[in-house]
């Protein structure tokens, strides 16, 4: 695995890491033991970096505590884990109100007793469309100053919202959190190059589209997990999703063999000027070991062209 320079945290990490919104049951159904095999398969693939959130599950924080009972101190000393908050109880009416820093402090505190750890690498906001992040600003700098958090940062797409949080930060934002992948090339417009400048740790999510880009989907899929079935027929992402589909067959083209479409499209992102590194979600043992395979080699300068002018 390919290990990179983390932004100004100055931290090695994996190219690829883990991200644990599939292991909340919002994805469909996973049992504990399913779980726990996923975590320990990626730390056994070589990568060092899990990304999750408070509200990850059903119930909310069940990411998180699967987490918690897996990862054993000793595992934890080589991991860098990013979690985030600001939508605690969003989907069952008890969001917590975020009123003052205290209110993020206990958001972090609760992180910390979920995941049976005594530090959290990054804290992000999970506010994506944010205008004033001062409460989460404060609230991080006390967290930070206390020792349960080393360093943290903002999960946007919006270039407005994430310098306003740097700004406001007086620079302290150290990391990012994107939707960016071969199917949303929005941030190659402006996004990667602030991060860039100001030297942030990138962290990419949907790197896969949702697993569209494993190339696995068709209009006649139906979509059982909570997260996708806006997907479906007559449902109100349909349009969205079709337009994915419509896009793959020149991505398809583009690479011509459907076996290497995961890899491609990972590495097609990893292989930004900027340094992101991916955090790819998986159900299976099996989906974890075929991500980690993309993080072994740098994609062919070639057909990172081909894709990039596309």
């Amino acid at each position: 695995m390919i290990n990179r320079r983390f932004g100004k945290t100055g931290w090695d990490v994996s190219v690829v890491g883990l991200g644990t919104w599939n292991l909340g049951n919002q994805w469909g159904e996973m049992s504990d033991a399913t779980a726990s095999d996923i975590l320990l398969a990626s730390i056994d693939q070589g990568m060092n970096l899990l990304d999750t959130a408070e509200s990850y599950g059903i119930p909310n924080g069940m990411s998180e505590m699967r987490i918690g009972k897996t990862i054993t101190s000793a595992m934890r000393d080589n991991l860098i884990v990013v979690s985030k908050v600001g939508n605690w109880g969003s989907r069952t009416n008890g969001r917590v109100p975020k009123t003052s820093a205290d209110s993020i402090r206990v958001c972090g505190h609760a992180c910390l007793g979920r995941m049976r750890t005594d530090r959290i690498d990054v804290l992000l906001c999970h506010e994506g469309n944010i205008k004033d992040p001062t409460v989460y600003v404060e609230g991080f700098e006390e967290l930070v100053a206390e020792g349960s958090v080393r360093t943290y940062g903002i999960s946007t797409n919006s270039l407005d919202v994430l310098s306003n949080f740097y700004e406001i930060s007086k620079g302290a934002c150290a990391v990012v959190e994107v939707d960016y992948s071969l199917l949303n090339r929005n941030p190659e417009e402006g996004f990667l190059d602030y991060c860039l400048e100001k030297d942030l740790g990138i962290l990419v999510r949907g790197p896969l589209a949702k697993g569209v880009l494993s190339g696995k989907f068709s209009r006649e899929t139906v979509f059982t997990d909570t997260v996708r079935n806006g997907w479906n027929a007559g449902e109100s992402d349909r349009a969205d999703f079709e337009q994915m589909l419509d896009r793959m067959d020149v991505i398809k083209d583009a690479v011509g063999d459907d076996s290497k479409l995961v890899e491609t499209a990972l590495r097609y992102v990893i292989g930004h000027k900027s340094n992101p590194v991916v955090i790819p979600g998986a159900t299976s043992v099996a989906q974890v070991k075929g991500n980690a395979a993309a993080g072994i080699e740098a994609m062919d300068s070639d057909l990172y062209e081909k894709l990039s002018g596309m």
